[in-house]
């Protein structure tokens, strides 16, 4: 799966023009046949429908998916958003296509001359599409905020209209769709929260597009599924022993949090690293050495947060801190001595994240190649706040490149940013959101760097992993049941999907 920016959409469209070849109406023709397969296929068959057209080449599917589902026996009722323009010559030769059938068709220069509609009648949005270059206004705008207020099920073809594909749309007027049907990949504005309350669920259509354009290209986004994660896992050899798999140290925890540390380290073995030490605050010897005897224990000399690292760190494959581990000044100095003891890239997570964006020498301080997993407040705290999504990825991968990093950015699209390219999750539903999450992703991104994974390898294989071992957990629970003991639970069965 690719997400690709509007221009190279509309490049790939040109690219298989060209190279199939095949004609730019035909093309159309395959996209609307697509979206009335999916109709038919999804319990809309036998619907009424009114379709909102632009000039355009969504308004040319838009008549095109008209005339199908007049053909087929449906009544069908057509506005055309009137501009003064004939629009593209696809839309005309549509328009001329759709005269034979039942369609009753209406030119809008009002929002005034759109009837009554009954709340049965399904309402699909082929107003705009992806070209899209300024916010609605006038009498688009006026259209869009009628077809909102109805409360009527609205389909949007390829992007609800008044969305930015590659941009912030927010405090824009825009279609509130309750299904997108969206043509052969994702569009940056799909992966963004902000969104969300427009897009409603996405359905991605084949039309046939040539692969031979992704060849051509570099995109920025990447979209992480099983054919990237499967290249990246590494098998074991027969032969192979703990000491392959590399020594990881956690340093986590503080009373009260000792659960956190408990989850994180559950993460790391259950992620493959051959050996596990963690070093907590004395009260939670008892809880580690029972609740996970695989682990050894180091025990700081404070019994209730951890304030100094007493041992030689140099022998660890991957130091991870951060999961319950308190905001104390002796904690902040552990964090300073291990930043300056060790060059190797660490797995820096909650506390630790908050703690550095308190001292920006601590910043400065964060070895180059170190995986940092904040959730989006978080992030505001070490690099400042932005006013939408779009913004903060673009901060992210400055901050990244400032700073060497990679950047796991917490959410429903999680997304592991660095300062070439911005890789986005696949996996993962709203079960997830639900505190320990964190915990389990600090500790199976741990554990696959303790075995020899790069940094951005760790990151994208963690969060795919963390996020199929939690989609496979949901067919054993709900969202509202769903712990992060479940995702852990699920994780040997989310690896062998990889083999």
């Amino acid at each position: 799966m690719y997400i690709l920016t509007a221009d190279q959409v509309r490049a790939w469209d040109e690219f298989t023009i060209l190279h199939e070849p095949v004609a730019s109406i035909e093309l159309m023709e395959r996209a609307a046949k697509a979206c009335v397969t999916w109709l038919f296929d999804s319990g809309f068959k036998g619907k009424e429908f009114i379709i909102f057209c632009g000039k355009g080449n969504n308004g040319g599917d838009g008549l095109a998916i008209a005339r199908m589902l007049s053909q087929s026996g449906h009544v069908v009722q057509v506005y055309i958003l009137e501009s003064g323009s004939p629009g593209t010559s696809d839309f005309q030769t549509n328009l001329q296509r759709l005269h034979p059938t039942k369609c009753i068709l209406t030119f809008l220069t009002t929002v005034s001359a759109i009837r009554d509609i009954s709340k049965e009648v399904i309402l699909i949005d082929a107003l705009l599409g992806t070209g899209l270059n300024r916010p609605l206004e006038g009498l688009a705008e006026e259209i869009v905020k009628n077809i909102n207020g109805r409360g009527n099920t609205i389909l949007s073809i390829d992007i609800p209209s008044g969305l930015f594909a590659d941009k912030t749309s927010v405090s824009n007027t825009i279609i509130k769709a309750d299904i997108t049907l969206t043509f052969q990949c994702l569009k940056p504005a799909f992966i963004v929260a902000e969104n969300d309350l427009h897009i409603g669920r996405l359905q991605i259509l084949k039309i046939g597009l040539l692969d031979g354009y992704l060849q051509t290209i570099n995109p920025s986004y990447i979209f992480i599924g099983a054919a990237l994660a499967k290249q990246l896992l590494r098998p074991r050899k027969k032969f192979a022993h703990k000491g392959n798999f590399g020594h990881a140290l956690l340093v986590a925890g503080s009373y009260g949090k000792i659960g956190a540390a408990l989850l994180a380290a559950r993460a790391i073995l259950y992620a493959g690293a051959g050996l596990l030490t963690v070093h907590i605050p004395g009260c939670g010897y008892p809880i580690l050495q029972t609740g996970l005897p695989e682990a050894m224990v180091d025990t700081d000399k404070n019994e209730f947060f951890n304030t100094a690292l007493e041992k030689d760190i140099s022998k660890f494959g991957a130091i991870g801190i951060g999961p319950g581990l308190g905001m104390q000044t002796e904690t902040k100095g552990l964090l300073k001595q291990l930043l300056r003891d060790t060059s190797h890239s660490l797995i820096i997570d909650a506390d630790a994240l908050n703690l550095i964006s308190n001292d920006s020498e601590l910043l400065s301080a964060i070895p180059p190649e170190s995986i940092l997993t904040p959730h989006f407040k978080e992030f505001e705290r070490l690099a400042g706040a932005v006013s939408n999504d779009f913004e903060r990825l673009e901060l992210a991968k400055k901050f990244a490149l400032r700073h060497q990093c990679i950047i796991i950015l917490k959410g429903h699209f999680t997304c592991i940013v660095t300062a070439e390219k911005l890789y986005v999750n696949s996996t993962g539903n709203a079960g997830m959101a639900k505190g320990g999450s964190g915990d389990v992703l600090t500790g199976v991104v741990t554990g696959l760097f303790a075995q020899g994974y790069t940094s951005v390898e760790a990151a994208i294989l963690g969060v795919f992993l963390h996020g199929k071992a939690a989609d496979l957990a949901l067919t054993e629970s709900s969202y509202e049941s769903m712990m992060a003991t479940d995702i852990i639970d699920h994780l040997p069965a989310a690896f062998r999907t990889l083999y």
